[in-house]
């Protein structure tokens, strides 16, 4: 009897949180209410975004975490940063994903930087420093009791990380290093699994800027695979204006979940609320309004949501809380945040709590 009401909850139920993921990156969330950024959350009263976020039904955090990084800008991510917000996470009952950069500053597909204080090009001294770190960083999150449930090795890797070192294609007409950029996943992963206390579940993602460009994809995962890298997740970014269409993303979603046997997730998503001005860009399948960005975050998740086999575990988006704030540049101006300048939620955020 117990056996069979299980399953007739299950089929009517949304999955758990453990096996379903929505959310945004605040990492810059502390940086944001020193600008004197505020929001109002679902009942129309202010809040920190983070709670703000969990009343909309989110229930994961993305932290980004930079090694030394210089505090200009969005840049003062360093390790005591990210712990506080993590405990706030923690305490509005978010999961935690943890984005380990490996760089002082920002790590995309044209930006890997190594730290200035790692080996500069000893690759095994490398791979030794990179699991070191990953290890004692993810000890000094079980400490505070705020371990994370996803960790990301590396942000956007998918043209490799710790450059020169661990770049993929480093002179024109030279064979790629896939060997030299394996060794230093392979050795983030291993910090990973010794930094995870007993009793304790991980799940390590490998982050690429590919959301609906299938024919990279596919060549970076199938180099994963021939290398033996440990990892649970392929996570993608997808920004129509650079990633594809809605049909692109699901192709390549539905590729990885039955050609690689991971579960995927988008880790990075956004989409404007207003035009802007200054950039020419092709015209996409949603407008550039409230309702436009609503229906764009919505469409993605049912692509997540309906990929295969349960392989699809959520949808984050990037950079919420950038609402414009006086004293610095927030992200497209402010046009993809999920607020405006006022604080008032736009309408995506009601799609965070459909099943």
């Amino acid at each position: 009897m117990r056996a069979t009401l299980f399953l007739l909850l299950s089929a009517v139920l949304p999955l758990r949180a453990a096996d379903w993921f929505v959310g945004g990156d605040l990492s810059a969330t502390g940086r944001m209410e020193q600008l004197g950024a505020s929001y109002r959350d679902r009942d129309g009263k202010p809040s920190d975004p983070i709670r703000a976020m969990a009343s909309f039904g989110c229930n994961c955090v993305r932290l980004r975490l930079f090694v030394s990084p210089d505090g200009k800008g969005f840049t003062n991510n360093d390790l005591p940063y990210t712990l506080a917000l993590a405990k706030r996470a923690k305490a509005a009952k978010q999961s935690i994903l943890l984005d380990f950069h490996y760089s002082d500053t920002w790590a995309d597909p044209s930006n890997q930087s190594i730290p200035a204080a790692w080996p500069q090009a000893d690759a095994a001294a490398l791979a030794e420093k990179v699991e070191s770190y990953t290890r004692e960083t993810l000890r000094a999150f079980a400490k505070e009791n705020v371990f994370p449930d996803l960790v990301q090795i590396g942000n956007e890797i998918d043209n490799g990380m710790l450059w020169p070192v661990g770049k993929i294609w480093r002179t024109s007409g030279q064979p790629a290093d896939w060997d030299t950029f394996s060794d230093l996943l392979k050795a983030g992963a291993r910090g990973v699994r010794g930094g995870t206390p007993d009793g304790k579940h991980v799940r390590i993602i490998l982050h690429t800027a590919t959301g609906g460009i299938i024919g990279k994809t596919s060549y970076f995962h199938g180099r994963m695979r021939e290398r033996g890298v440990d990892y649970d997740i392929a996570g993608l970014s997808y920004y129509p204006w650079w990633h594809g269409t809605l049909d692109q993303l699901r192709e390549n979603t539905r590729w990885l979940a039955a050609n690689t046997g991971k579960q995927v997730m988008v880790v990075e998503a956004g989409f404007r609320w207003w035009p802007d001005p200054n950039k020419k860009e092709p015209a996409f399948a949603w407008p550039a309004t409230p309702d436009g960005q609503a229906a764009f975050l919505r469409d993605v998740i049912r692509v997540v949501r309906e990929i295969p086999d349960g392989k699809g575990i959520g949808v984050l988006w990037w950079h919420p809380d950038s609402i414009p704030a006086k004293g610095d540049h927030v992200w497209y101006g402010g046009s993809c945040a999920l607020w405006k300048p006022d604080g008032t939620p736009l309408p995506a955020l009601n799609e965070f709590r459909k099943p």
